[in-house]
């Protein structure tokens, strides 16, 4: 065989390989679409809004706020909070490490009476759900008690309105996961930019679709309220700590055990006023590629890699949990069938080169090929179409039609981030202990959020 023909197998094999995974995941994808759909058309056609809330029992939060290296950002983010939340009684607690000298000196900056700062037992970083446990434990030797436990991160734009909701629908539920809307950064419109459109696609889609379906609700570590009650049986059950020091994505793993331990979950879109923006969370995503590759991998390896070992699978005939566990799970075989394909595109196009410059003819595509890539071409364009609706639906027009091209940036970096997060899930298997790997972060002018 000659090295052009060579190269015509590789492409034609890569192709394969790439348009059955393509497929399976198209269809996986337009199945939540149709459920979408579906819901909207037998749902009710008014949006909930702060207003139509019912009214409840006066409740008392703690927010919980790890900071590891969160200097540059902890303090505005806290006087800010301080400035816009309305509605309950709360304190905030921060929590620090003894090494981190410059995060403790600006939560102590800020004065105010609400505000607690927890200065951990060990130096960091460790995790953030052993920081977390560290806040948890200070809150329960202290004499002031929560009924709910609120978790933020130390880069938050915090919802006025966000206490409101969590204190309306907590007389009704255990948990409570407000939608997370990145910022678009002016710096960065297409980096931050690609989290903004998954974002609006996954808490506008297929958390909703979840929701209905019964399935287990994964927390997004940051703006989700969790009865306090319910996180102290979880808390005796694990020697005193409600969150497992060893997880790298202690949030989704809360989740999916609280669900399974029966309780009533909530994913809130709420709306300020008719026609009036949503109550959700804001923060700037990483603007550096560096940075944003290595918060894709820690995702990947917390759910898709050691998650799976840790969370296991749902209850034997919860078949809409196990379907959506599997959809959090498909990241490293997606990432393997999308360099598959851009590995079939290179070997066509060297290729084609080949044929035209020896004037040998091209192999003819097989029937059952063309018709997959026919049919994965559609499911394609019906994918960006539908990043495009959602995208637009939470940010507007402009950053919809920008949605395409950050379609491919949000490929690049999850293919960057797989390798990443295969060589820190063999880490942990070897038995090297999980470190909070956090990014830099940057508070927005709140004008922008």
């Amino acid at each position: 065989m000659g090295l052009l023909q060579g190269m015509d197998v590789v492409a034609r094999e890569l192709a394969l390989f790439a348009g059955v995974g393509l497929l399976i995941g198209g269809l996986d994808d337009l199945l939540v679409d149709l459920g979408y759909f579906a819901l909207r058309a037998v749902g009710p056609r008014r949006r909930l809004t702060v207003a139509d809330l019912p009214s409840a029992a006066p409740r008392r939060f703690a927010l919980l706020i790890p900071a590891w290296g969160e200097e540059e950002v902890i303090g505005a983010m806290l006087a800010a909070a301080l400035a816009r939340l309305r509605g309950a009684d709360y304190r905030i607690f921060v929590g620090c490490y003894p090494n981190d000298p410059a995060t403790i000196a600006a939560v102590r900056a800020v004065r105010e009476p609400r505000i607690e700062l927890v200065i951990g037992p060990r130096p960091g970083p460790t995790t953030k759900a052993d920081n977390l446990n560290a806040l948890w434990r200070a809150i329960a030797a202290g004499g002031w008690r929560p009924d709910a436990i609120v978790l933020h991160d130390a880069e938050d734009v915090l919802h006025p309105d966000e206490l409101v909701v969590f204190g309306a629908l907590l007389a009704a539920h255990d948990v409570v996961q407000l939608p997370v809307l990145p910022i678009v950064a002016r710096g960065s419109p297409l980096l931050s930019g690609h989290y903004a459109d998954e974002f609006a696609e996954s808490h506008t889609r297929s958390l909703v679709v979840r929701s209905a379906i019964g399935a287990a609700l994964p927390l997004a570590g940051t703006g989700f309220a969790v009865d306090a009650g319910l996180l102290a049986r979880v808390a005796a059950t694990r020697g005193g700590d409600p969150f497992d020091a060893a997880s790298l994505t202690e949030d989704y793993e809360l989740g999916l055990h609280l669900a399974g331990q029966g309780a009533r979950g909530c994913f809130a879109r709420v709306f300020e006023q008719a026609g009036g923006p949503l109550v959700a969370v804001r923060a700037i995503f990483p603007c550096e590629l560096g940075a944003a590759v290595r918060q894709k991998a820690r995702w990947m390896t917390g759910i898709a890699l050691a998650g799976w070992d840790r969370t296991g699978w749902a209850r034997g005939r919860a078949l809409g949990d196990h379907w959506m566990r599997l959809r959090d799970r498909r990241a490293p075989l997606a990432m393997l069938v999308l360099a598959a394909a851009y590995g079939a595109m290179l070997a066509w196009s060297v290729a084609g080169i080949g044929h035209w410059m020896t004037g040998a003819p091209a192999p003819r595509l097989s029937a059952t090929l063309a018709t997959m890539l026919l049919v994965n071409s559609a499911l394609l364009v019906w994918r960006l179409a539908m990043r495009a609706l959602f995208t637009g639906r939470a940010y507007g027009w402009r950053e919809a039609i920008v949605s395409p091209v950050r379609f491919l940036v949000g490929n690049a970096v999850d293919l960057m981030a797989a390798p990443r997060a295969l060589v820190a899930y063999l880490r942990l298997l070897r038995g090297h202990p999980p470190v909070w790997h956090k990014t830099a972060h940057q508070f927005p002018d709140l004008a922008d959020a």
